[in-house]
């Protein structure tokens, strides 16, 4: 009987991969498309990891990466030492209503007691090394221009490429394609995977500024967002962030829901908003080191179905940014491995209608995994979209403490399955009962 490691191929007749075939594509080297590729490869699966850029390459991102991530980071057997280049965090500094409370991360059975931040362009080629390690095949500046299918059945067959400089136009083929082309996905529009416009869509903005607080051991959420110059002092539909990258800089940033009909110039508000930060932090405009650059968040689960004809959607491609935080490589990373798992699973089934029932297990995995959680996420999206709840919220008080301890765990998502806790409970319980929709 074959070991853990190794993998049977479903038809004993079929012939094996060749240079532009493989058992699986993955269109998309970020953190989603890694790890599936990673936990792919290394069960014997022959994998091409297509990645339209070319290392390192950057990404609008926070940088700071909660336990979630630090959990999947150490099951791909990635060293998250601070010698090997991870600043450690201890949790979450929330800030609301003139008040500050730090909330350290809780040490769980299931996640690590400490999170990390690293810049995503180090962060993504780590991971895309990782995969091809474990044997994936990365090929990078490798732009998909859309499927390949069967004409009679419409189930994608594989990708046409356009490599490397000179565009050279190749053909790849696969009986399996994992998306991971993020939010723009334009392999999952070509195969008429189309964003659900009922779901929350956010964006972020941010940029770096040289800093002495570049090694603050927590990261830091300002809760009440709102527009330095507006008369009115509204509070924004969203957060903004400082998270010190311990290389003499700090990430500063804004992530905000654009369904609330909000008329703003976003790059602006961070401008006004580091302007009106405390003399100490030292973001001045001669600090700035990178200029301000921004990217959409797709929450929710909004493009869908997640498996279809071949095809499976994951990380940014398939919605998996938390609607409430805007957090979303750890859930990227979790899809591209529930992806993987399903695929090996599939593989090894012995007939066409075995392997489709097998296949068919993803999207429940991610209803299962994410339907409650997205759920409560929704609901606050909903809520902050609308101005005059906003206010009341703010008149409340956002920044009593019972409310900041309710924000931050909510936020951070982090929970024993069999907790006493009252509010962990609560989580679950709406996990089982949220539709799964």
């Amino acid at each position: 009987m074959p070991g853990p490691e190794q993998q049977v191929r479903p038809d004993p007749q079929a012939a094996g991969p060749t240079e532009d075939s493989a058992d699986v594509i993955v269109v998309g080297a970020g953190p989603a498309g890694s790890t599936a590729a990673y936990h792919l490869a290394r069960t014997g699966l022959d994998v091409l990891l297509l990645e339209k850029s070319a290392f390192p390459r950057e990404k609008v991102c926070g940088d700071g990466l909660t336990p979630r991530t630090v959990k999947q980071l150490v099951d791909m057997g990635i060293d998250v030492s601070e010698e090997a280049g991870w600043l450690h965090n201890r949790g979450l500094r929330l800030i609301a209503g003139r008040r500050s409370l730090e909330f350290d991360w809780p040490e769980l059975s299931a996640f690590p007691g400490y999170g990390l931040v690293r810049r995503r362009a180090d962060f993504d080629e780590l991971l895309a090394r990782k995969a091809a390690s474990a044997g994936a095949r990365l090929v990078e500046r490798a732009n998909v221009a859309g499927p390949l299918t069967d004409e009679r059945t419409g189930r994608i067959t594989g990708v046409t490429v356009r490599l490397g400089e000179d565009r050279t136009p190749v053909e790849y083929r696969a009986p399996l394609v994992v998306a991971a082309d993020g939010n723009s996905t334009r392999l999952s529009v070509a195969m008429k995977r189309y964003r659900r416009t009922d779901r929350a869509m956010g964006v972020a903005y941010r940029t770096y500024f040289t800093t002495p607080r570049h090694d603050d051991r927590y990261l830091e959420a300002w809760l009440d967002l709102r527009d330095p110059h507006d008369p009115a002092h509204r509070l924004l539909p969203g957060y903004a962030w400082v998270f010190g990258m311990g290389d003499g800089t700090a990430n500063v940033g804004l992530g905000v829901l654009d369904t609330a009909g909000t008329d703003l110039d976003w790059r602006e508000l961070l401008r006004r908003w580091c302007a009106d930060l405390p003399p100490e932090y030292g973001y001045t405009p001669e600090a700035v080191t990178e200029p301000i650059r921004g990217s959409a968040l797709p929450m929710g689960l909004n493009r869908q179905p997640h498996y279809a004809d071949g095809l499976l959607l994951v990380g940014d491609a398939g919605g998996t940014v938390s609607p409430g935080t805007g957090e979303g490589i750890a859930y990227a990373m979790e899809s591209g491995r529930y992806a993987a798992e399903t695929i090996v699973q599939a593989h090894a089934r012995r007939t066409e209608r075995g392997r489709e029932l097998a296949l068919r297990a993803y999207p429940q995995a991610l209803r299962s995994a994410y339907a409650g959680y997205f759920a409560l996420g929704r609901l606050a999206a909903d809520l902050l979209g609308r101005p005059k709840l906003l206010g009341a919220a703010g008149a409340a008080g956002l920044g009593h403490p019972a409310l900041l301890k309710i924000a931050f765990r909510l936020m951070v998502n982090l929970t024993e399955p069999n907790s006493n806790d009252a509010l962990d409970r609560l989580i679950h319980l709406v996990g089982r009962v949220a539709p799964g929709r």
